[in-house]
């Protein structure tokens, strides 16, 4: 994994020995090789296992404010008595999941996951797959590497609709994809639902919008058992792809569509492009001009620790945040990142059932055609 090519990749190997795909929808992962575990395989030796490893080795206790001692004076008491069996076990390691509100910390039993789900639950949807499909995609969309594109013809403004980042990005389908649409007055890129996947793939796709190498945020590493003991903070960059079509977004805006359901490797993406939007890019005559990229909709889901995973005495695999990573200005995104000023919109429901009409889209589309550069064409009927 990397962020500037094999950058990530030493950055992992201080922390593991070990890195594997976990599950679909997950980040890498990787295995810690310690002696964190050496409770018994008992109902209350894997209760201590799961407190312990994540009491030493979660990265997020005092940014979501939890007491953690607290919660084993709350659940270690009950295996004296009242938790019998491993599916009442389970039940608990559940409940305890959910005081960190953390969508990166899973326990894996065979007959269940366990899993916080809070972070998008409570929230609107702000996005309706029929309505994208049906009437802004339609049936004639081309399609390759997990993205379905098409441009509209009453503007001349792309849409690229990209709905997990498990789906492999390769070089080539991206040079094809903004080859075919580099004459758009500009681009969405609609990431709603997207609930994270390889940030190796977050990485390759916002690359195509760099101009230089730019600070993107920034990455600590776990150097103790104490819940503040981190490495100081190291930055992480993000430079162009070489020798690759490329999206000048200082002509051309790009704007991402974002919902709650935007998690994990969906969340950093919008962070690198985030830290792209107002970085300078000089035209054919030297002459510098800020890039246009913006993120609109509703706040993303968040879960910016990179996750990793132990396994417990009786076999159960966990998954958990063990490094935190920033933006650019040091703030954290692990409660997910806000729209630019001015668009956050939501969907509204008669607009959407009545008037087919996607509100997060036409606002995009109308930010587009006020900021573009690009020269303009006579419009056509759509």
């Amino acid at each position: 994994m990397h962020i500037n090519g094999s950058r990530f990749k030493a950055q992992a190997s201080r922390l593991t020995v070990l890195c594997c795909l976990l599950s679909a929808g997950c980040l890498f992962t990787a295995c810690l090789d310690d002696d964190q575990l050496e409770q018994d395989d008992s109902l209350r030796g894997n209760f201590e296992a799961f407190w312990q490893t994540l009491d030493e080795h979660y990265c997020f206790f005092d940014e979501k404010g939890v007491d953690w001692e607290g919660v084993h004076r709350k659940y270690a008491p009950l295996f004296d008595d009242s938790i019998k069996t491993q599916f009442e076990l389970f039940n608990v390691l559940d409940e305890m999941i959910d005081t960190l509100r953390d969508g990166h910390i899973n326990v894996y039993a065979p007959f269940n996951i366990a899993r916080y789900w809070s972070w998008y639950e409570d929230y609107p949807t702000n996005y309706d797959d029929n309505l994208v499909h049906d009437y802004y995609l339609g049936t004639n969309y081309w399609y390759t590497a997990g993205m379905q594109y098409v441009m509209y013809r009453r503007d001349s403004v792309a849409y690229v609709r990209y709905s997990s980042f498990n789906s492999a990005i390769g070089a080539t389908n991206l040079d094809y994809i903004l080859a075919l649409i580099h004459n758009a007055n500009g681009l969405i890129l609609d990431i709603r639902n997207n609930g994270g996947g390889s940030l190796t793939n977050a990485v390759t796709l916002a690359e195509r919008f760099a101009t230089e190498k730019t600070l993107s945020g920034y990455i600590r590493h776990k150097t103790g058992r104490g819940h503040n003991d981190f490495s100081k903070a190291e930055p992480l960059y993000i430079e162009p792809a070489d020798d690759r079509m490329m999206w000048d977004a200082s002509v051309r805006p790009v704007v991402i569509l974002t919902n709650r359901h935007c998690f994990s490797a969906a969340n950093n993406f919008v962070q690198l492009m985030r830290a792209l939007d107002g970085t300078m890019t000089p035209d054919s005559l030297g002459i510098l001009f800020p890039k246009m990229i913006k993120i609109c909709g509703d706040r993303t889901g968040g879960g910016s620790g990179l996750p990793f995973e132990s396994v417990l005495p009786n076999g159960w695999p966990i998954r958990f945040s063990a490094c935190p990573m920033t933006d650019p200005d040091g703030n954290s995104t692990e409660s997910g990142i806000d729209p630019s000023p001015g668009l956050k919109v939501d969907m509204d429901s008669v607009s959407t059932f009545q008037n087919h009409r996607d509100n997060i889209i036409e606002a995009a589309r109308q930010y587009i055609m006020l900021n573009t550069r690009a020269p303009r064409e006579t419009a056509k009927s759509e």
